[in-house]
């Protein structure tokens, strides 16, 4: 392992001098175009003011590795960034500047640059070191290196950007498969709770003197099944009964605690309690199985033949009722509903229906979308009037419309409609 020295004067002679001993080494000629840079680059501003720089090279045949270490005297600019040259150095000590480079070893009888190690250095050996090559089309060579791996690094880029392309359209197709899969997920979803949610409730029924309609609208798609429930049936005296319940939550399980209570409802009923004693005796019958179910119940009672109505209330909003004639008033019945502190209802309020005559039963939902509930029950009074003769089957939708322009608490809404003709 021999080092050899060279001093240079000037920025031509370095340059010279590191592409003849990158050539003697058999360096790539992309290499070696960075090494000359780095070299003129790390040395330049000393040169430039008139001072010499000592150019050490070695190369170690058992490792294969040529070790540059280009020397500047004190007083310069101070070292360079080891990572801001062309070809990073290894190491940057003082002024000092080392590059380790794989390299092949000198052919046999090679007359390197600066052989002479007590050379004048005075001299610029470089100027007259390797004249054997040409200095031109090494550095041509050098260029077309560098641009042949410019044009390779181009090409893979673009290739790489294709790639990635072709990735993302299909990675953007995958979202969108996934997002149509998500929405059939949630529209069968929905669609199945709904087919649910009218296989509960009660099929139409047919009384002699009264129409009834209904409308329902759960808070939101996603949940199409809420708390709010209604049921009507016709009792072995003629009478219509009809159960309006708003249990407490959404979704499925609020739906559960509603049905529980329109059936316990409906079996107390039939079996011919009083309507004032239903509510607190549902409270009791359920409590023992979920001490959880808390609800909101509203019961009326109708004579289709002479228009004679009970009701009895469990906490809920009441009853509005629209004569004929246009004049409007709320039927408070008094009572607490079930999961309730003292649940039951006080005695049943009576009222006497007209021909003509609109009975609107309804949850909150329909009267607190602006969380406001007097101002609420004063719209009801506006919206049932505008829709007071219009068929009885339109009248809870298009009430529920009217009443829904702005939405500020969404809720299960449910209207139900009772006309009395008389017969």
């Amino acid at each position: 392992m021999t080092t050899r020295t060279l001093t240079c004067a000037t920025p031509a002679g370095l340059t010279r001098a590191v592409r003849a001993l990158a050539r003697e080494h058999a360096l790539d000629p992309a290499v070696r175009g960075r090494l000359v840079l780095s070299a003129a680059e790390a040395a330049g501003a000393a040169l430039r003011a008139g001072r010499e720089t000592v150019l050490e090279w070695t190369y170690d045949p058992d490792e294969g590795v040529l070790t540059v270490v280009l020397r500047t005297p004190p007083g310069g600019t101070g070292p360079v960034a080891a990572a801001d040259l062309p070809m990073a150095a290894d190491a940057v000590t003082g002024e000092e500047v080392v590059w380790r480079l794989p390299a092949s070893p000198p052919p046999p009888g090679s007359a390197a640059p600066g052989a002479d190690a007590g050379e004048d250095a005075g001299q610029d050996a470089g100027e007259d070191a390797g004249q054997d090559f040409d200095e031109a089309a090494l550095a041509a060579e050098e260029l077309r290196a560098v641009v042949a791996a410019a044009d390779a690094l181009t090409a893979e880029h673009r290739r790489l950007k294709d790639e990635l392309a072709e990735t993302n359209s299909g990675v953007l197709a995958l979202y969108v498969q996934l997002d149509e899969r998500d929405e059939q997920l949630r529209t069968a979803h929905g669609q199945t709770l709904r087919e649910l949610e009218d296989a509960l409730r009660p099929p139409p029924i047919k009384a002699d003197g009264l129409e009834l309609a209904v409308h329902y609208e759960p808070a939101g798609t996603d949940a199409p099944t809420g708390g709010d429930l209604y049921d009507w049936f016709v009792l072995p005296d003629g009478t219509v009964h009809i159960t309006i319940v708003d249990a407490l939550g959404h979704g499925v399980t609020s739906t559960r605690s509603a049905l529980n209570v329109t059936h316990a409802v409906r079996t107390l009923a039939l079996e011919g309690h009083r309507l004032q004693s239903i509510v607190g005796r549902t409270d009791e019958i359920l409590r023992p199985f979920d001490r959880s179910v808390m609800a909101t119940v509203l019961l009326a009672r109708i004579d289709p033949a002479t228009g004679e109505l009970w009701l009895a209330n469990g906490s809920h909003p009441p009853a509005l009722l629209l004569r004929r004639d246009g004049t409007a008033r709320y039927l408070e019945a008094r009572g607490r509903g079930i999961g309730f502190p003292l649940p039951g209802s006080e005695t049943p309020l009576t009222e006497r229906l007209a021909p003509g005559d609109l009975l609107l039963l309804y949850t909150d939902g329909l009267t607190e979308s602006r969380r406001d509930p007097i101002e609420g029950e004063k719209r009801l009074i506006e919206a049932a009037h505008k829709h007071l003769q219009s068929p009885t089957e339109e009248v809870p939708g298009a009430i529920a419309e009217d009443m829904h322009t702005v939405i500020l608490h969404p809720d299960d809404t449910l209207a139900l409609a009772v006309r009395f003709t008389g017969r």
